[in-house]
């Protein structure tokens, strides 16, 4: 009798110390580090949005760091949302997905690896939500003062690599032309599918021609035309097409469906929008999107009321 009462007593305790251990760290994770505009910012909040930044930059951010990315974001979207500037979930959630597709994932994996890293979907999504609005924003309410003017590029490419100035760039007119593979078929299925595309590359010599005749052959589906130019191209692919005269084929190339090549119906010369103009450009638009970005949230930071409820060393890491 004894013992099973000590051994109750064991268990009970046991249990208890459990629970307190459990409730103590939810209790934890919920504290209060800091308020912006009555708007909290929790432990958790904290830890999670470290464990994203050591994830993203291979490096321990310092906490303070930490906590101002996460005042910025909640001013940045309440910003957003004063002028009315919503930003839909299927936009998070499509910018999560392009995410995950650049890093070679899917939704799903990707959401494993930020658990698996000790963060969580929640943090990148909310992230994702106020760098869509802020930056929409900022273009919205400086549009006028960010415009860059051509004039403007072509100075500044003669000024740091002046070999591109008289580059020339062009407007790609091209119908994809595909042949289709069933998917899980054998390697030889994909080589024979490339010979039958080279044999229909060789006899073909113009778009008026070749595609309705492409169309007629078996498992061939003729894509409806598409528009490219060579600034928003890689180097690699812009070669391919430089290389393929008006009315031809570009070489096949395996893909997901089969057997892809490119029908190349019409160049259009585009001098103002060469590749090495495109990258000015950009290069210019983000210094000046940058700057006016600072400027605004250094203005809402000085308005904001922003309490820190903990001191800094009692901050999770």
């Amino acid at each position: 009798m004894i013992r099973t009462r000590a051994r109750e007593f064991f268990v009970a305790t046991t249990l208890a110390t459990a629970i307190a251990v459990i409730v103590g760290s939810a209790a934890r994770a919920q504290q209060i580090v800091a308020l912006v505009n009555g708007q909290p910012i929790t432990a958790l909040d904290v830890e999670h949005r470290s464990k994203f930044m050591q994830m993203s930059t291979k490096k321990v951010p310092a906490r303070k760091e930490v906590i101002d990315s996460l005042i910025d974001e909640i001013l940045e979207i309440n910003e957003a949302k004063r002028f009315t500037l919503e930003v839909s979930d299927s936009e998070v959630d499509t910018a999560f997905a392009g995410v995950a597709s650049r890093m070679g994932l899917d939704a799903q994996k990707l959401t494993q690896v930020l658990v698996n890293g000790g963060t969580s979907v929640d943090t990148l999504k909310r992230r994702l939500r106020a760098q869509i609005a802020w930056t929409s924003l900022v273009r919205g309410r400086y549009r006028a003062s960010l415009e860059i003017r051509d004039s403007d590029v072509a100075a500044q490419l003669q000024l740091r690599k002046p070999d591109e100035k008289d580059q020339v760039g062009y407007e790609y007119i091209m119908n994809p032309v595909v042949f289709i593979v069933q998917r899980g078929s054998p390697d030889s299925a994909f080589e024979a599918r490339k010979q039958d595309a080279e044999a229909l590359r060789t006899r073909f010599q113009s778009c008026n021609e070749g595609i309705p005749f492409a169309r007629a052959l078996k498992d061939v589906a003729v894509r409806d035309q598409v528009s490219k130019f060579s600034a928003d191209l890689p180097q690699q692919l812009r070669a391919i097409l430089d290389g393929t005269p008006v009315g031809h084929l570009t070489p096949p190339e395996t893909t997901a469906e089969g057997v892809q090549m490119f029908a190349v119906c019409a160049k259009k010369e585009a001098k103002n929008d060469t590749p090495g103009m495109r990258e000015t450009r950009d290069q210019m638009f983000q210094q000046k999107f940058g700057a006016k970005a600072k400027h605004y949230l250094d203005d809402l930071r000085r308005a904001a009321m922003i309490e820190y409820k903990l001191p800094e060393d009692q901050v999770p890491k």
